[in-house]
Formats: C-alpha cells, sequence, structure tokens
C-alpha cells in the first residue's frame, strides 16, 4: 500500500484495465452463475452495508431473510421450514452434513453420497472428518440405487440426493433415496444448488423437495438460476431441531446465537434475493427457464445437424456432447474462437450450460466455431 492514495480517476482508470481481463459472461457456457438481475444490484447496494452477523442491527434485513425462507419453503412444499442464507452451496452442504454429524452417536461417521455429487463433499470429508462414501451412477448418469443402498451402514449418520448435477445435469432418484432415509432413520440432505431455481419451473413434475417424508435438508442458490447477487446460497431444514444443533452462543452481539458457518453474512445478497424473487415471482422464473430449456434445445438440434450427439438427452439447461479429443476442443475453442467450455471426468464430453446471458444469436456463432473446432482436430490444423 502506498503512502499517498490514487485519485477516484486514476484508480478506476485502473480498474477499467483490470476488468478487461475477466471473460465477459457472453462468451461463457461452462458457469452456473450468470449476470445477476438488475433489479437484484440495486436491492444489494440499498443493502451493502448491512451483516447478518450482528442482525439484531439489521432487523429490516432481518425480516427480509425470513420471507425468503418462506417463499422457498413454499416452492420446495415444506411447512414450517427453517434455513438461513449461506454464501453458496459448498457452505450449504457443509452445514447440513454437521448437522447430520452432530445428531449422530458415531465415532466414525460416514454419509453416503452419488458419484456425481459435487466437490464440495470431498471438502467436507476433510473439514468435519467424515468418510464420503461414493455411489455409482447408472447408465443415465443418475445414482444406482442398488449401490447406494449397499453403502449404508450402521456408522451412515446421513444420506445425500443431487437435484441437477454440475456435470450433467441429472436429477438422482430422489424419491427412492427418500425411502431408504425413512426405513434406515436417517436424514436426507438433497444439493439443489442448481436444480432449485430450474426444477419446478420445468415443463415435467420430479419429485425431490419436501414433498418426499425423507428429505430433512435442501440447499439452493439464488446466486445461480435465480439471478441473485453473489455471494447467496440457501440452506433448509424440514424441523427446528435439524437447525438447533448448529446453535453457536454470541454473548457480545445483538443476537445471543448464531446457526450459520459464517459470522459476517452479506445483507446485500439477502436484500437482492428478495428483491428478485419478489420481482420476477414463479411466472417470471417459468419465463427464465423456458428461454434456458429452449436454448438447450437449439444446442442439441444444431450439434445433430453437424454430426454431434449429447450424451444423454438434457433434462435441465446442461449439455453434456459426444465429441472426440474432447479436451483438444475445448483447447481450440478457448485460444482460437475465445469461447469458455468445460469437459465431463467420465466420460471426457464437452460439457455447456444454457444460462440466461446466452443469446440465440451467440448460441449459433458458437454452434459454427465448435463445427470448425473439430474439422481443426480432424484434419490436424490444431498444431
Amino acid at each position: 500500500m502506498k503512502n499517498s492514495g490514487l485519485t477516484e480517476s486514476q484508480l478506476f482508470d485502473i480498474l477499467k484495465e483490470i476488468k478487461k481481463k475477466d471473460t465477459n459472461y457472453s462468451r461463457v457456457l461452462s458457469a452456473m452463475c450468470t449476470h445477476p438481475h438488475r433489479i437484484a444490484v440495486e436491492a444489494h447496494m440499498m443493502f451493502i452495508e448491512s451483516n447478518m452477523g450482528d442482525s439484531g442491527l439489521f432487523p429490516g434485513t432481518n425480516e427480509m431473510e425470513h420471507c425468503v425462507i418462506d417463499m422457498l419453503s413454499d416452492l420446495m412444499h415444506g411447512q414450517g421450514v427453517h434455513g438461513h442464507m449461506t454464501t453458496g452451496g459448498t457452505e450449504s452442504n457443509i452445514q447440513a452434513l454437521r448437522s447430520m454429524r452432530n445428531f449422530s452417536e458415531s465415532s466414525r461417521p460416514n454419509v453416503v453420497v452419488p458419484e456425481s455429487a459435487h466437490f464440495s463433499f470431498d471438502k467436507i470429508a476433510d473439514v468435519l472428518r467424515i468418510e464420503i462414501r461414493k455411489a455409482s451412477m447408472d447408465q443415465e448418469f443418475k445414482v444406482d440405487i442398488e449401490s447406494f443402498e449397499s453403502l449404508i451402514d450402521e456408522n451412515t449418520v446421513g444420506l445425500v440426493g443431487v437435484a441437477g448435477s454440475t456435470e450433467f445435469g441429472q436429477i438422482d432418484p430422489i424419491e427412492d433415496i427418500s425411502g431408504l432415509a425413512v426405513e434406515n432413520s436417517l436424514p436426507l440432505h438433497v444439493d439443489a444448488a442448481f436444480g432449485g431455481f430450474v426444477i419446478p419451473f420445468l415443463k415435467k413434475d420430479y419429485s425431490f423437495d419436501f414433498s418426499l417424508d425423507g428429505v430433512t435438508s435442501i440447499a439452493l442458490d439464488p446466486h445461480k438460476m435465480g439471478l441473485g447477487t453473489i455471494p447467496a446460497g440457501v440452506l433448509l431444514f424440514r424441523g427446528e431441531e435439524y437447525l438447533s444443533n448448529l446453535q453457536t452462543d454470541t454473548p457480545y452481539l445483538t443476537t445471543q446465537t448464531q446457526h450459520s458457518l459464517t459470522g459476517t453474512r452479506s445483507g446485500g445478497a439477502v436484500a437482492a434475493t428478495y428483491a428478485v424473487m419478489n420481482y420476477l415471482g414463479k411466472d417470471g422464473y417459468i419465463e427464465v427457464v423456458d428461454y434456458c430449456m429452449d436454448l438447450t434445445e437449439k444446442l442439441v438440434e444444431g450439434s445433430y445437424r453437424i454430426g454431434i450427439e449429447p450424451l444423454i438427452e438434457p433434462v435441465m439447461n446442461v449439455v453434456a456432447l459426444r465429441i472426440p479429443d474432447a479436451d483438444l476442443v475445448r483447447k481450440i475453442l478457448r485460444e482460437k474462437y475465445g469461447w469458455m467450455v468445460s469437459i465431463t471426468r467420465d466420460p471426457r464430453c464437452l460439457r455447456l450450460v444454457m444460462m440466461p446471458h446466452l443469446t440465440i444469436a451467440n448460441l449459433e456463432l458458437f454452434l459454427q466455431d465448435l463445427e470448425k473446432a473439430v474439422k481443426d482436430v480432424d484434419t490436424g490444423m490444431d498444431s
């Protein structure tokens, strides 16, 4: 840090140059985040100084958080649901499994998850010293329920299902997992960080939420398809007992206890989530999801036209394309054509996420460049 500060003009000239180094979302087909809605941004700025870690100072913001929980409780078919906002899916998943562990008396706790579970569960294994047991997937890249059941034993403290997997956009058979949870008297956490703001607005119905008796907690991320500002996640618990065992005393704050993992929490993100959910309503989110699914359909149709097939028919706005030398195609798309795409682990496929920031015109441009990139590989022009 220099002794003398910069002028405002100097500083923002520097920031503008730095900003140019960041990727514009118009060329991003790999991210599950997007431009926040303008309403969310404006609301966030209004409450930029609010700290939910000391919520007694900000009763209005605290009230908004309760309203967000109530709205999402309704969306997830819950009654008497408790919860709080988090920084995102990773923190929500940590808290859900921490609650499972705290309920248990096992000295060697394990949690059964699908092989497709988010990498945050590997972090959780390290942080909480919980064994994460990964069940294999079926041919549709959903968890194989027989493999899942075989991993449950006397030290299992909870189960996890995924509603909208990061790599394939698949929805696990949550109803079957819920049955196992009830049968074994185990809590079930549903990671719907991405799918939580997609699945309820699809034309096809899927059972994945509190309508299933076994589901005890759900993670959703407003900063993904909810169009909120970053960082904004939500963790919902079916009952207060699952939240209460996360309680920490905070005697020197305006509130005497906390249930969140982080101390300081963004009131701006709370306001942004509250604002965008109230502004869009269910009808608005249906329009957003319809648009993304229309993009998904156009991507698949365009891929077929150039001889490329999807690994599976997309369930959500996540597509995995079967492409020989997918890693090399990805490299060409990035370095030669400026597109940011990603790769699935097994099998190696091109992974694309159709988010609201993508225009139909840009999708057509991408398909043209994808065809060129594949030809570059086929003809050896990539070297």
